[in-house]
């Protein structure tokens, strides 16, 4: 049966010096997203029965995103996802972030994960201000930390005037800045990012993958999602490339991002040398 992210029992130390923490264990994982069709003509009796049956409505779909991955990933670890639209990265973010239960196989965690990606939920009506309140809280941050932790967001962010305005009057890329201050502002056990790095400029970037750092050198593990190979070779300690859902190589950073790039873009190596100083970000 199918087990949904599960904390990891808190295992003795064996020396001084522990040995590497696993902190995310991922087990033979299948993530299954199931899609409604057309909507069917049958009455509440025979929703009911299929229902207590678990049968799919008629028309639903399947799609099988993650396929029998598995990794373990330890403290201090900064992991980067690479693959083509569509490969399951994403998919398995949401699924170590608890928000999907495996189909088959199973996540263990050890600690709360993050998930902060560019489509995380703030309250659009609400002034920047009041969101980093209400997104302090969420994160189990105390009013205290909250008041604490307010003024290093907000010159995080560096979006000016607009903080003070509702979220609806922002650029895709302001609203991804002050996601990303939220979030970056509490030390995570583990901190999911979905290409939150993708916007804004290259100073913002810059910063951000430094903050990525400061939280990997706090003991937290990281795992980012990232189209820009850049952003994954100058933050990641080793890559999972995935395609269709499974795993084509995991291991270190210049290995992996190299053997992808030869596929998608064997020139890309030769312009970076040709070019460093284009090529850094």
């Amino acid at each position: 049966m199918a087990e949904a992210a599960t904390p990891l029992p808190q295992a003795e130390p064996t020396s001084p010096v522990e040995a590497r923490t696993p902190v995310v264990v991922i087990d033979d994982v299948h993530l299954i997203y199931r899609v409604a069709g057309r909507r069917s003509r049958a009455n509440a009796p025979a929703a009911l029965y299929r229902l207590i049956r678990r049968e799919q409505a008629p028309g639903t779909r399947e799609i099988h995103a993650v396929r029998g991955v598995s990794l373990v990933a330890y403290r201090g670890e900064a992991v980067g996802l690479i693959g083509p639209n569509g490969s399951g990265k994403s998919t398995l973010l949401r699924g170590i972030a608890g928000l999907m239960a495996p189909a088959a196989g199973a996540i263990y965690t050890r600690g709360e994960p993050s998930l902060l990606g560019v489509g995380a939920a703030l309250l659009q009506d609400l002034t920047g201000e009041r969101n980093i309140e209400v997104g302090c809280l969420a994160m189990g941050m105390t009013p205290d930390e909250v008041r604490e932790h307010r003024q290093g967001i907000i010159d995080f962010a560096d979006i000016g005037e607009f903080i003070s305005l509702p979220m609806n009057t922002y650029s895709s890329g302001m609203g991804a800045r002050l996601r990303f201050a939220i979030a970056a502002a509490k030390t995570s056990d583990i901190l999911l990012i979905d290409e939150a790095l993708a916007t804004g400029d290259a100073s913002f970037r810059r910063k951000s993958e430094d903050r990525i750092r400061e939280l990997v050198e706090q003991a937290g593990t990281i795992f980012l999602v990232s189209h820009g190979l850049q952003v994954i070779r100058d933050t990641c300690s080793r890559v999972l490339w995935l395609e269709k859902g499974q795993v084509v190589m995991d291991g270190p950073t210049e290995e992996v991002v190299d053997a992808y790039e030869d596929k998608y873009d064997p020139q890309a190596r030769t312009k970076a040398a040709a070019h460093p100083a284009e090529s850094s970000v």
